[in-house]
């Protein structure tokens, strides 16, 4: 009997194969968790470097921000300059001159951050801010921005009429012309002269329209029959009414009976800043003796140079001297009473009192100049009612009040000055001269016209 045998030899080879723990398999297993480690650890990478980065963005994106803050209280540091020194005193208050007419200072605004500053001393002022706060991680020292600003204003206030709200021309034969008290060409003896009158006397509102109690419309600038030998000038979308003997426009225009605003004579750009203002002073000052009866030439004399202070103001004042007076309380200048300024001399009257009121003779300026009286009304002086009975030489500077001029009967009243109030409510038979000569008394707010942003690191300019 033939025995056959079958090779082992594979079998055994294949079943230890199967026996045999780890080999490729193990190995391939190793590799794969080495993949997905350094995958996960890449993945934490990954995000903790967008973290920081993201970190490192907000951080300076804070900065950036908090950066403009500290450039605008630099434009802040300089209008506050420009507003008490003008630019004629840039020097002061910690101001230094540099070149080309640049004026700078320097301030740290939290012991940290700080700002540069500088103003370019010209008629329209310049004014360039640079804010630096410290840069966040490992940027660069500070992060900082800059803003050039352009300004408007600053110039004298060149109108006979400036009003914050509307104004009323109402009454008979009203006009409103100009001449130049320091021009012998265009006055006589230093006073307005029919023969040389000029077409400077416009008139500024930046009132909008509006109603009246009743209903009725209420114009910014209601000019009626009157004539304005000068420009007048509203808001955007406000109104300037006429009726059909009102005349707008030049000498010419107006002089020949042209009814209606000559082309050119009106603007919707209206924009002056106004001040208010503020206390004459705060101590230092003399309280006037009231001399009391009905039988004295005069109840108040301020004979001195100096500061003087009431709490009430009434009967009949003379001024002899070139003297300042606040009065805090009431202003009532009745029947018969008057404040007369000898020539020569002048009164500063300062108002902070609610209402005014002057009636009588109202104010006699013996020197026929509107230097010679300057009336301040404080921010709580609302209301001026004015109804004297003689030639007006003035100037009116009531930010805050209504003022109401009346008064004169059938008699033609001279107003020579100017005034910027609230507004202005007119019922007489007002001739309004502005005089040129006197313009630069009062002088309009510099504010802002253009804001820009530019290249913290190019030149200043």
């Amino acid at each position: 009997m033939k025995t056959h045998f079958t090779s082992l030899t594979p079998l055994l080879a294949s079943n230890g194969a199967q026996r045999r723990p780890g080999g490729g398999e193990a190995g391939s297993a190793i590799v794969l968790t080495l993949v997905i480690a350094g995958v996960i650890a890449l993945t934490v990478a990954v995000y903790l470097s967008w973290a920081n980065t993201q970190n490192t963005m907000a951080a300076r994106s804070q900065c950036w921000n908090a950066a403009l803050p500290v450039t605008e209280a630099g434009l802040e540091e300089a209008l506050t300059q420009l507003h008490y020194t003008g630019v004629s005193n840039l020097s002061s208050n910690g101001w230094t001159a540099g070149t080309n007419g640049w004026y700078f200072k320097q301030n740290y605004v939290d012991g940290r951050g700080y700002y540069v500053v500088n103003i370019r001393s010209i008629q329209l002022p310049v004014i360039v801010s640079t804010g630096y706060v410290p840069a966040p991680l490992s940027l660069a020292n500070y992060v900082k921005r800059r803003v050039r600003v352009t300004t408007t204003g600053g110039a004298p206030i060149a109108a006979a009429v400036v009003s914050k709200g509307a104004i009323s021309l109402s009454g008979n034969n009203v006009t409103i012309d100009s001449f130049n008290s320091t021009d012998p060409t265009a006055s006589t003896n230093g006073k307005w002269d029919p023969l040389k009158a000029r077409d400077k006397g416009n008139v500024i509102t930046m009132a909008h329209d509006g109603l009246t109690s009743n209903g009725k419309p209420l114009y910014a600038l209601d000019i009626g029959d009157a004539d304005i030998k000068g420009h007048v000038s509203v808001i955007p979308g406000a109104t300037v009414n006429l009726t059909s003997g009102g005349s707008v426009g030049d000498l010419s225009w107006v002089n020949a009976g042209t009814q209606g605003i000559e082309a050119g004579w009106s603007a919707t750009d209206a924009n002056v800043g106004i001040d208010d203002v503020k206390p004459p002073f705060s101590g230092g000052y003399s309280t006037p003796v009231l001399t009391s009866g009905n039988k004295v030439p005069y109840n108040y004399v301020l004979d001195q140079s100096v500061n003087y202070q009431l709490s009430k103001l009434s009967g009949r004042v003379l001024v002899t001297g070139n003297a300042t007076l606040w009065v805090t309380d009431d202003v009532s200048i009745g029947s018969g009473d008057f404040i007369e300024i000898a020539a020569g001399a002048s009164l500063k009257l300062y108002v902070s009192a609610p209402s005014a009121s002057i009636a009588g003779q109202g104010v006699i300026n013996d020197g026929g100049s509107a230097n010679g009286f300057q009336y301040f009304g404080l921010p709580t002086n609302t209301s001026i009612d004015y109804k004297g009975n003689s030639a007006f030489y003035g100037i009116i500077y009531a930010p805050e009040a209504a003022l109401k001029l009346g008064g004169g009967g059938t008699t033609d009243m001279d107003y020579t000055g100017s005034m910027t109030v609230a507004s202005l409510a007119m019922n007489g038979h007002y001739h309004i001269h502005w005089d040129e000569g006197v313009q630069n008394l009062l002088a309009s707010a510099i504010i802002v016209s253009t804001w820009n942003e530019v290249d913290p690191n190019g030149p200043i300019q």
